[in-house]
């Protein structure tokens, strides 16, 4: 059974459109989506969204750390980690604006609405790519406070994260 599944319900040459389905406990990990905008509702459940920023290249004040092992690495600004319900606002990303996030289901199953403009197309260099954060508070303690400076490796997507695919059983859009 997969920890996620994906409903989907439209895609254009503009924009696409599902549902995401989080089993309790289930994460989608820390990922981006380049060159896109989104949106995300939550239609049932709580989400916990960790939200960050790319910083540029040259906005890095120290090298990173030694445990960033071989992959591309990038400094990134974390912003924000916020609990969304359906009677939150929804969370929007832009290209440059929370565009990397990690997306946890909390105390239960979750739900929520993803429209993408534009789509998914690794031709035009819009695929996403996994990060992993390489600095984290000790083990018991608060998190630290944000916004704040990270440091990101590029990883592959985790063995424990796949996504099924479920039928969508509402009218045709």
């Amino acid at each position: 059974v997969p920890p996620v599944s994906y409903m989907h319900i439209c895609e254009t040459e503009s924009f696409s459109m599902g549902v995401f389905l989080l089993r309790s406990g289930a994460c989608i990990p820390l990922h981006d989506h380049p060159g896109m905008n989104g949106m995300l509702k939550v239609l049932y459940g709580t989400l916990r969204i960790a939200c960050m920023d790319t910083l540029p290249a040259g906005a890095a004040a120290a090298p990173p750390p030694p445990a960033a092992g071989s992959g591309p690495c990038l400094r990134a600004l974390f912003r924000s980690r916020q609990h969304y319900t359906p009677a939150s606002p929804p969370c929007l990303l832009s290209p440059h604006t929370d565009n990397l996030h990690q997306i946890d289901a909390v105390d239960g199953p979750a739900a929520f609405l993803d429209i993408l403009a534009p789509p998914y197309d690794p031709q035009h260099g819009r695929d996403c790519h996994y990060y992993r954060l390489l600095e984290g508070p000790p083990a018991g303690a608060e998190p630290p406070a944000l916004p704040r400076e990270v440091w990101l490796v590029e990883t592959p997507q985790a063995a424990d994260f796949w996504c099924g695919g479920e039928p969508y059983p509402g009218p045709r859009v």
